[in-house]
């Protein structure tokens, strides 16, 4: 048995050593072997750094200290203490990278709060310099189910010393106390633990790269407080040669990310770069996604010979991430998404259900008042701690179907099954792209160009493309209706029909004034049109009978076209054999 199992590990020995390390090959990144890798990756968020937008807190807690002391203020320094073993806890495991594999993933960019790793320098001695070996022994974990589903693990220092960032909530930053930039204690910190992180993964080559540094948005020199008007990035580019030679010195193995000022994307002043297996990190958010969009970066990428990486985007609707990734794969440009999981989240891969319990917390953090009990606040914060759990969240198949099959192909596919005879939710129109699956006038945000927040989902809940959707107390409902319907949008709907048969549709829908009209599409032709007469308000639901549309024998698509808008739609429900335009 005990030759068997020494088999076995040199097995797996020679196996990863094969696989070899991910490293710049001129402007590609390719493993041991030389083959192009295309990184497709999605960085976790919050487990390690939360921000108060993930955790509805912003208007008064961004930074994680902040939201710590407002957790602390309803259930005291234990309770929190047990919050937050929790939170971690349930906020990644073997679970979760399992299903980040199975989605298509084959890399996670680890966002990482130095002071789970080292001790903040206040509470250092003489300017030592010790460590904790919590953030290690998550990091190890983590790498193991990586490894385990063949997934590279991106080390990404999210939260730096000090903090790297006028940007106070990203970098946990303390306006307090003197920042990254301010302190020389805290550049030494940084750089102790970088080597500290490379001299224990060194020889694992599921470690994908090391992203020295999340995000810095400082002004040095410049008037733009964020540094995106920066021409020389001094200060950044010391830190970061710094940080790489006391990574050299004990790792030769691993590629290195570097990333510019202003959030990641001013890289003034950095050039030249100063080692061989390097790769430049930019970060895209809320513009189009035109080869102009991205030039700066394809320019780096030929002038200096070297790879580049999206290494954070998201917070959009799916037709932008389609574009974004068929954007980003054609010009060979791997990617990380963000992120993993925050409450109420249709812009991710799974989203984390607030009970009403934390909205009274949310309201006494936010306005005052009467402090809430400290067991139901602990009770409260244990039950949301619990629903980051795997099992618990709800994960978004029109997200990952956006971000992985949508790349590659217009073709719709069925949401749920639809079968006819059969209520079908309007909720559950096809996965796919506007235009395909379903077609609405404002289905995507580029505020940065337009300098307008355009809601591509109006109801901001439970599915992440243009079509707008608020809950719905209908009787019959799924819990949610398709709004906000104007002329000319439709949906489509991939259906299973029993037998080829004349079916009536029964068409649940509510409206206050407007009077509103539909007809259906389908392989044998497009039916009568009828008319939707007002029901007297958006919550007062009537059912209108579309009789005799023909339908084939198995596989339907059926394309609802609203040629008048102005009406809430709850479902669509196939009968055979009733004759007649009724209405009840």
């Amino acid at each position: 048995m005990k030759k068997i199992i020494i088999a076995v590990q040199l097995l797996f020995t020679v196996a990863v050593a094969g696989q070899g390390f991910l490293h710049r090959d001129g402007q590609k990144i390719v493993d041991g072997n030389g083959k192009n890798i295309l990184l497709r990756g999605l960085g976790i968020g919050g487990w390690m750094v939360q921000e108060g937008y993930m955790m509805q807190t912003q208007p008064f807690a961004s930074p994680q200290y902040i939201i710590k002391q407002k957790i602390q203020d309803v259930i005291g320094e234990q309770g929190t203490k047990e919050f937050y073993a929790a939170y971690k806890a349930n906020g990644l495991t073997k679970r979760d990278v399992d299903s980040l594999a199975a989605w298509g993933f084959n890399s996670i960019r680890l966002p990482m709060h130095y002071n789970l790793y080292t001790p903040p320098i206040e509470e250092e001695k003489n300017g030592e310099i010790t460590w904790i070996e919590e953030g290690f022994t998550m990091t190890d974990n983590l790498l193991k189910w990586c490894a385990e589903n063949k997934i590279y693990l991106i080390l990404d220092l999210h939260a730096a010393p000090g903090g790297q960032g006028n940007d106070a909530a990203i970098s946990d930053y303390d306006t307090t106390k003197p920042s990254l930039w301010e302190s020389e204690a805290n550049q030494k910190k940084m750089i102790a633990l970088w080597k500290k992180l490379a001299s224990r993964y060194r020889d694992n080559p599921w470690i994908g790269a090391y992203d020295i540094i999340n995000e810095p948005n400082w002004n040095f020199t410049g008037t733009n407080k964020n540094g995106c008007d920066e021409n020389s990035n001094g200060p950044l580019r010391d830190l970061m040669v710094a940080v790489t030679k006391a990574i050299r010195e004990v790792d030769t193995n691993h590629l290195i990310f570097i990333e510019g000022n202003c959030w990641g994307n001013n890289y003034n002043g950095i050039f030249p770069l100063w080692d061989d297996n390097m790769a430049l990190s930019f970060h895209k958010y809320w513009n189009y996604n035109t080869k102009e969009s991205i030039q700066k970066m394809l320019d780096y990428r030929t002038q200096y010979n070297v790879p580049i990486w999206l290494g954070e985007s998201g917070e959009n609707s799916n037709v932008w991430f389609k574009d974004a990734l068929t954007l980003m794969e054609t010009n060979n440009i791997g990617w990380a998404f963000w992120p993993m999981k925050k409450i109420e989240n249709i812009a991710g891969v799974t989203s984390v259900t607030k009970i009403p319990e934390y909205d009274v917390l949310l309201k006494y953090w936010r306005d005052g008042g009467q402090k809430p009990a400290v067991d139901f606040s602990k009770k409260t914060l244990m039950k949301m701690a619990d629903n980051y759990k795997m099992e618990n969240v709800t994960v978004k198949p029109d997200v990952i179907d956006a971000m992985f099959r949508q790349v590659q192909t217009n073709d719709t596919k069925a949401y749920k099954k639809n079968a006819i005879p059969g209520k079908i939710a309007a909720t559950h129109y096809d996965l796919g792209t506007n235009g395909y699956a379903y077609s609405d006038k404002d289905f995507v945000n580029y505020r940065v160009e337009t300098n307008k927040f355009e809601d591509w989902n109006k109801g901001n809940t439970m599915r992440n493309d243009g079509v707008d959707i608020l809950p719905c107390k209908d009787a019959g409902s799924n819990g949610y209706q398709v709004s906000f319907i104007e002329d000319g949008e439709w949906l489509q709907f991939t259906t299973e029909v029993k037998k080829q048969n004349k079916y009536n549709v029964a068409i649940r829908y509510s409206s206050e004034k407007a009077e509103g009209k539909i007809h259906l599409e389908t392989e044998k032709g497009k039916s009568k049109s009828i008319t939707l007469p007002a029901t007297g308000g958006s919550e007062k639901w009537k059912t209108i009978i579309l009789t005799d549309v023909e339908l084939n024998a198995g596989q339907n698509k059926i394309k609802a076209v609203f040629e008048k808008g102005g009406f809430n739609l709850n479902y669509l429900d196939f009968s055979e054999n009733k004759k007649g335009n009724s209405k009840k």
